[in-house]
């Protein structure tokens, strides 16, 4: 495994909880901040005026807030992009469209909004949060189990709640407010929520696309023992039931021996002994580091741990590579591959190879 450093590149931000890339070869970035805005960040410096201020629609506190953006395959042609927040008033998770304004790139047209989705919080934790377009341009989105601690409504193990689950969309074939796949792998099924791709998760705050292979890496946050990340392979044809809450990483939760039966097991856990919270990241596909090629990078929020992850096709090696004081929150990738660290104190991070 490579020697690690960071090196920042941006700060001064209000508890930013993600760096996006739009995808339109302007090298732009965006940055997602929690109470309600999202900034660009163009070559040195950030523009003045926010690309969106959602802030009398967000309800910000907590684990609560704006949690992310993503925009669409087609941004450069449709103007599209989408965001994940948690709304004022009953707190209920509100995923919604956008658009650019036609007039000017680094503004978005706040009446554009529409309301795709909208899921009911039992709680004020354990939102999720992430959306991201796979590979195959369907709109995957992350959503906790509801909160409180230990699951009490069963929700990770409910088919037909969206809680505790990662749900496939097809957001952009026109059909309102969106259309489900007809390869998702409940489509059709009387029993299961259609939406859901994969379940049995407590808080799947960060997952990404190996944009190489496809691969899905999830960082799912743990509850009193342990933090896990699940990987699923490309082709899965999706259903896949993580344990939450028969399982917490590889141990039965709250008892001396469970039925893991049809239970998928993470690939990677860590204890409360070495952190607190998973953040999920990304697999380097960049060019100014090879030594990073292929690494899966991660980090725990609590104490700033940032992990590499590799595998040779046959068994996983993971190692700590970089011990920092940053509330490491989430990770960004760009249009070339470059992995950013987004610290909620407000600062924004590279990653960088180290000689």
């Amino acid at each position: 495994m490579p020697s690690l450093e960071i090196v920042l590149i941006e700060d001064g931000f209000n508890t930013p909880v993600q760096v996006v890339d739009p995808g339109d070869g302007s090298g732009r970035l965006f940055v997602v901040e929690q109470p309600g805005y999202i900034r660009i960040l163009s070559g040195d410096s950030v523009l003045s005026e926010p690309f969106l201020d959602l802030s009398s629609q967000v309800s910000y506190g907590g684990e609560q807030g704006l949690l992310s953006m993503v925009f669409s395959p087609d941004f450069s042609s449709n103007g599209h992009f989408y965001v994940d927040y948690t709304r004022t008033g009953d707190g209920a998770t509100v995923l919604a469209r956008y658009s650019i304004d036609p007039q000017d790139s680094n503004r978005a047209e706040s009446a554009s909004g529409e309301n795709l989705l909208v899921v009911s919080q039992p709680y004020p934790n354990h939102n999720g949060g992430m959306t991201a377009f796979g590979p195959d341009g369907y709109l995957y989105i992350s959503i906790g189990d509801g909160g409180s601690g230990g699951d009490p409504e069963g929700n990770g193990q409910d088919p037909e709640t969206l809680l505790g689950s990662i749900l496939r969309l097809d957001v952009e074939s026109g059909v309102q407010p969106y259309d489900i796949p007809g390869d998702n792998p409940f489509a059709g099924h009387a029993e299961f929520r259609e939406e859901i791709w994969a379940y049995g998760l407590r808080n799947p705050w960060r997952f990404s696309f190996d944009t190489q292979t496809g691969d899905i890496y999830i960082g799912d946050v743990g509850q009193t023992s342990w933090e896990e990340i699940d990987m699923e392979p490309a082709g899965s044809p999706g259903g896949l039931n993580y344990g939450w809450n028969i399982m917490e990483g590889f141990h039965c939760y709250q008892a001396d021996t469970c039925d893991r039966t049809g239970l998928t097991e993470p690939v990677f856990e860590y204890g409360h002994n070495q952190g607190c919270s998973v953040t999920g990241g990304y697999i380097y596909r960049g060019n100014s580091y090879p030594e990073m090629e292929g690494i899966y990078f991660f980090a725990d929020y609590c104490n700033g741990t940032i992990w590499g992850m590799m595998s040779n096709g046959t068994e996983i090696r993971t190692e700590i590579l970089l011990d920092t004081d940053l509330q490491i929150v989430s990770f960004g990738e760009d249009a070339d591959g470059e992995i950013y660290i987004i610290d909620l104190g407000g600062e924004i991070y590279r990653l960088a190879g180290s000689d």
